[in-house]
């Protein structure tokens, strides 16, 4: 008990990186479900694919500061915190999640909870990776894969109206039919999630090289005509790796990006495989 309670009080501390700090709570709505709609076995198969295509699904892995990054990446999805004072181009995803999480009845741990990151830096934060409270943060991200799955998913459903909204009007009508044959079968679903979360929603004008984009919206658009189920989820593999395949033709050499395409290519082929 005596351990506990200066775990929690070491917690304190370190999260008390501001005067006043600010800690997400539940709110009394409750989210509506827009996620796909799977069993909690087919939410954790897919967590661990993403898991496993993020950082190998390694339990350290779900909590990393990448070097040239502003700010952490956390959980199987890498969903990035930033520090106080700290606005990047990236969407910010952690306190989306947690505030996901608390709706769902779910206990996450006190630095979590957070609005903003508690390091301020990288090399803070590598000074604190092996803490008891970032211990007991990556122990609770482990145990909770399908509810991370579960918000995953949820973000990728919402990404849908968007992107119909952000596409040619004469396109909207086959990538909304596109995108329900994909998520006909648990595979494509996987697909449909991971690659939003992977690549994005295709819709950030800035996100293009030569003016071609590689998010969800594009790999919708590419695909060609297929029958609902297995086949559309393997066209969307291929269409997946011929987006990516333009955008390394299109990239600055500077930026190197052809030594990605093995990587990303064998990412895409897992969407083709049933589970």
């Amino acid at each position: 008990m005596q351990g506990r309670l200066f775990t929690a009080a070491a917690a304190l501390f370190l999260i008390a990186c501001s005067p006043t700090p600010q800690v997400i709570a539940p709110t009394q709505s409750t989210p509506t479900s827009t996620s796909v709609a799977l069993s909690r076995s087919e939410m954790l198969k897919i967590g661990n694919k993403i898991w496993q295509n993020e950082s190998g699904r390694k339990v350290s892995g779900l909590t990393a500061w990448n070097a040239g990054e502003e700010f952490p990446s956390l959980g199987i999805g890498h969903f990035i915190w930033y520090p106080t004072g700290v606005r990047g181009p990236f969407t910010e995803s952690w306190p989306q999640f947690i505030q996901f999480a608390l709706n769902r009845g779910a206990a996450p741990p006190a630095i979590a909870r957070l609005r903003s990151c508690p390091w301020r830096s990288r090399a803070e934060f590598q000074s604190k990776t092996n803490s008891p409270e970032v211990a007991e943060l990556r122990r609770w991200l482990a145990a909770n894969v399908p509810l991370q799955a579960e918000f995953i998913s949820q973000k990728s459903r919402a990404a849908l109206s968007k992107i119909i909204a952000a596409a040619p009007a004469k396109d909207r009508a086959r990538i909304q039919n596109n995108y329900r044959k994909v998520a006909t079968t648990s595979n494509g679903t996987y697909a449909l999630i991971d690659y939003v979360n992977f690549k994005g929603e295709g819709i950030n004008p800035k996100e293009r090289y030569r003016g071609q984009g590689w998010g969800l919206l594009q790999v919708l658009t590419e695909m060609k005509n297929t029958s609902a189920g297995q086949p559309a989820a393997q066209e969307f593999a291929r269409s997946a790796k011929f987006c990516l395949g333009r955008r390394i033709a299109n990239s600055p050499k500077s930026r190197g990006e052809a030594r990605w395409k093995a990587g990303w290519f064998n990412r895409c082929n897992t969407y083709a495989k049933p589970f």
